[in-house]
């Protein structure tokens, strides 16, 4: 950083000079906000993680959100496929993925969508500026009837929609 006299600040500002470092601040901050990455991480990467891709993708396409999962089942599970298609959000051409595919890389925020005390949330050693925990129920593992079944897996899905567009407000939006 440059010191400065306040006399020489003065003139900066009614040159204009000043103006221009405060504009391109702004042009590398918008730059910054549109190459933001962020990474949800899961275990198997074939429901939530992959329904919490598909709504904070939806709330903004400038946005690069990918997920993954320590132990990717190498497909998407059919249920929660559907039940982002009734959201209007169509996920079925996503893939599950190993988070190994991006631990070279950096991300901006790296969040764990795993839910209740018996299940362990995975662990992301690489390079992350913001890490969180927006935890979920797995409807995948839910039992009972086929109506049941289904109506976790719909109360899941909101439930993720309403915690990935608060995140998206508070942390992604309000940077805006």
């Amino acid at each position: 950083m440059v010191e400065r006299s306040p006399e020489k600040v003065n003139e900066e500002i009614q040159s204009g000079a000043l103006f221009i470092d405060v504009r391109e601040a702004e042009e590398v901050k918008e730059v910054a906000l549109q190459n933001m990455k962020v990474l949800i991480l899961c275990t198997g990467n074939s429901c939530r993680s992959q329904m919490a891709h598909g709504f904070l993708q939806s709330f903004d396409k400038s946005i690069t959100v990918c997920s993954a999962g320590t132990q990717a089942s190498g497909k998407l599970n059919e249920k929660a496929v559907k039940a982002m298609a009734e959201a209007g959000i169509d996920i079925s051409t996503h893939t599950s993925d190993s988070v190994d595919k991006y631990i070279g890389e950096e991300w901006d925020y790296v969040i764990t969508v795993c839910g209740g005390a018996n299940e362990a949330c995975p662990a992301f050693i690489g390079k992350v500026k913001h890490r969180l925990h927006i935890g979920f129920d797995d409807p995948s593992h839910a039992v009972g009837t086929d109506d049941f079944i289904w109506s976790e897996f719909i109360r899941v899905r909101n439930e993720i929609k309403d915690g990935f567009y608060k995140f998206y407000l508070e942390q992604i939006k309000s940077q805006r």
